[in-house]
């Protein structure tokens, strides 16, 4: 969480695939001119950063963030976004289910484990400023970027989407002054081949200069689909970014950038944690394969956007800002729930999602007096449309439309009173607006058309609408203490805000109303709504450098008090004596979390054969107490002692050793880490063999840089192949109270909610995997 040096990944994978992440993690917000940090200049411990929109070391910063620098992402494996989690305390990044690309994130147990298109993410992902407003499409392979920063705690008064749980930021890199191509390739275990070009290159002397890159990910299967035979869990994606840069002098800049992502990736089948209930299929041998049958739609996962970013500074004091950025992503994907041949829990699925935002802001920075001012609005709109498909051609098809309207003012300020002392004050006021289309309809005798389907529609169980706005203040504040300039004691309040909606998967007729009851409006409303949520977190801090800055360290501790926690989530269910699926989102009242988190770097020694040879131990460790203090299930019982939170394991940790000096004319790095998650469960209620025990991973890394222009690496990931749930489905009956499953009083067989075979899918983490990287820059 807080900002500190160097942390544990760093060291870790050394110069893989495609630009990845090495030496050791800053902690550190927007650098405001990223194309040189301290760290890159060569000194570890003075990481410059600009977390309050003014240069200042790391030290300096009463703010709780992580930064991973460019030039330390240029020698270690990092594959794509989620790897940064095994060295940051207290987060987790998933990939969520069926496809490569949805991500699932949570920081300090604020996140959301469902991605449901239509939903406010708990951690808000920036691309280049542009704040992605859906989980589709947010797996961000790692290549030409200049950082990547994890921020936690609300944000709000800084950026321009205000996020309840904390902000991971992609920044890729400004172009240079002189020519440059870069070529990146490896390869690896499961036939994994990636291939990375980039360059930019100045007009002649008009300001303007032009980049790009593009990169192809390749990767066979960690197992396979016995039903369809395609590869499960490979992996094919293309992706390619192009840049116009534009310098008219030292007080402006401006750059217009494009990306495109295509993801072409085999649909990913999950594994069976028991036997067919009706069949008794086997559960299998590799639980990377799998048996599912269905095939359409073809899985397809297309994303792409651009970004206008202005920048003026029309005196030394005062910079203007303006972000405008669009983003539209389209996901195709056949999702088998029950993973076996025959039709039981089969959902053909489309995402859609489109946005549009634009963010203005002013910045002051004189004498002891640093402050901003924003502006923020973002249209978006988020399409989701599926069958269920369940056994006797039974299918209830939904169409759920969610678009969302915001508009937000803020403003953030910072006083120095000595050198010693400062105080910062922010807010922000944010109007939200969202309206819904869901329309809902049973099919017999096959699926819908819509997908192809030959079904008869037989009924409309729900054609809803709704509109609902929110408005919320939400304040910020923190004082410094630094009593020399190697130490600095800070305490902070925010609040943070996420505004309610609708549940693009819900029902009109499964309303909470006595059997055989018709729902009025009111109560339809109040179904398939949720409240918005809202979380005040207090903390305090200490970071430090000692002796000589060979030992940087930061603490923190914090307090978070959560009310109405959207808990999204889905169930079967039977109406009308007929199974049927159903989203529900429920607000859980009272939540708190408590937490610390701790970051160290030590040189352990430097100077064994030359001035820059250095053996550095690197460590993080995170902790969390987090407890439901009232959540009101559907029988309207006060259930809090008996859920938990969704991915938030009580302990995180990790630690690396890593050596870096001068060999043969040339300088190698060789690092390993070993990273460690207590157990954890994927839903509130305990789901036996579907939540993940306690589990620790290794990776090791070593890379040479043979001159400036040339670099080798050979990575190692997760060396001990541990097998790790990451996510999942259950659909089978439950104890409300202690999650156990129920079975059948005559035959002692699970009872389905879905299907009559069953569902407890999981899927897993990546297993070991090692590949070897050659760089070359011109």
């Amino acid at each position: 969480m807080i900002g500190f040096v160097t942390s544990t990944r760093s060291l870790l994978q050394a110069g893989a695939c495609l630009a990845a992440l090495s030496a050791t993690p800053a902690f550190a917000q927007e650098v405001a001119n990223p194309q040189e940090t301290a760290a890159e200049a060569g000194d570890p411990n003075e990481i410059v950063v600009t977390a309050r929109r003014r240069e200042e070391t790391l030290r300096d910063v009463p703010i709780a963030v992580t930064a991973f620098t460019g030039a330390q992402l240029a020698t270690q494996g990092a594959i794509d976004i989620t790897d940064i989690a095994a060295t940051t305390p207290n987060v987790t990044l998933e990939v969520s289910r069926g496809t490569n690309s949805t991500l699932s994130a949570f920081i300090r147990g604020v996140g959301q484990q469902d991605p449901v298109g239509g939903f406010e993410a708990g951690v808000g992902l920036y691309l280049d400023d542009v704040y992605l407003n859906r989980p589709q499409a947010a797996v961000l392979d790692i290549y030409d970027v200049e950082r990547v920063e994890v921020l936690r705690g609300p944000q709000g008064t800084l950026y321009g989407r205000n996020t309840i749980g904390g902000a991971i930021k992609y920044v890729t890199r400004r172009l240079g002054n002189e020519p440059t191509v870069t070529a990146r390739a490896s390869y690896g275990s499961y036939n994994q081949i990636d291939g990375v070009i980039s360059g930019s290159v100045p007009l002649g002397d008009s300001g303007f200069k032009i980049g790009g890159a593009v990169a192809k990910l390749t990767r066979d299967g960690f197992g396979k689909n016995l039903t369809t035979g395609e590869e499960n869990y490979d992996k094919d994606v293309f992706g390619a970014r192009a840049t116009l840069q534009y310098e008219p002098s030292t007080t402006a800049f401006f750059r217009l950038s494009g990306d495109y992502t295509l993801d072409k990736s085999a649909p990913r089948g999950g594994h069976r944690l028991i036997p067919g209930i009706a069949s008794g299929a086997p559960v299998l041998a590799d639980v990377y394969d799998s048996q599912g049958g269905l095939v359409t739609p073809k899985q397809r996962v297309e994303a792409y956007g651009g970004s206008l970013f202005a920048e003026l500074q029309p005196t030394n004091w005062l910079t203007f800002r303006s972000i405008t950025g669009y983003r539209k992503d389209d996901t195709a994907t056949p999702i088998d729930f029950d993973a076996l041949p025959a039709v039981q829990v089969d959902v053909p699925s489309f995402y859609n999602n489109e946005q549009f935002s634009q963010e203005a802001q002013l910045l002051v920075n004189t004498g002891g007096f640093s402050g901003l001012l924003g502006i923020y609005y973002l249209d978006a709109k988020a399409r989701t449309v599926f069958d269920v498909r369940l056994p006797g051609g039974v299918t209830a098809t939904t169409f759920g439309d969610v678009f969302t309207d915001t508009v937000a003012i803020f403003g953030d300020a910072t006083y120095d009173f000595s050198p010693q002392l400062s105080v910062s004050v922010g807010g922000r006021y944010t109007w939200d607006n969202r309206q819904a289309q869901v329309l809902r309809q049973t099919y017999l005798n096959g699926g819908s058309p819509f997908f192809g389907g030959t079904g008869t529609l037989f009924a409309t169980t729900s054609d809803f609408r709704g509109d609902a706005s929110f408005t919320k203040f939400t304040p910020r504040a923190s004082i410094s203490f630094k009593p020399t300039p190697d130490h600095n004691l800070y305490a902070s309040y925010s609040k943070g805000f996420k505004g309610g909606g609708f549940d693009p998967r819900g029902q009109s007729t499964a309303c909470r109303t006595p059997a055989g009851a018709t729902c009025n409006r009111q109560e339809v409303y109040d179904f398939l709504s949720f409240d918005p949520e809202n979380v005040d977190t207090y903390e305090v801090g200490y970071k430090a450098s000692l002796f000589d800055r060979r030992l940087n360290f930061a603490l923190a501790g914090f307090r978070s008090d959560y009310t109405d926690v959207q808990v999204p989530g889905s169930i079967g269910t039977t109406i009308n004596g007929q199974q049927t699926f159903i989203g529900v989102t429920t607000n859980a009242g009272r939540a708190r979390i408590n937490g610390f988190e701790a970051e160290a770097t030590a040189v352990l020694l430097k100077g064994l054969a030359s001035e820059t040879d250095r053996v550095t131990l690197s460590g993080t460790a995170g902790h969390l107490d987090a407890k439901y203090t009232r959540f009101i299930d559907a029988r309207g019982l006060d259930v809090s002692g008996r859920r938990r939170f969704q991915n938030t394991p009580d302990w995180t940790a990790s630690g690396t050793l890593a050596y870096a000096g001068e060999v043969g004319g040339g300088t190698l790095n060789v690092s390993g880490t070993v990273s460690y998650r207590s157990d954890s469960q994927q839903f509130e209620l305990r789901t036996p063999m579907l939540d993940q025990p306690a589990y620790t991973l290794l990776d090791a890394n070593i890379t040479y840089d043979i001159n400036d222009n040339i670099s080798i690496g050979v990575h190692g990931r997760n060396l001990t192949d541990k097998r790790y749930i990451v996510a999942g489905y259950n659909f089978l009956a439950q104890n409300p109270d202690t999650g156990e499953f129920l079975r059948n009083a005559t035959t002692n067989a699970y009872v389905p909610t879905l299907g009559t075979e069953g569902v407890l899918t999981a899927y897993y983490g990546n297993p070991r995997q090692v590949f070897a990287t050659l760089t070359v820059k011109y």
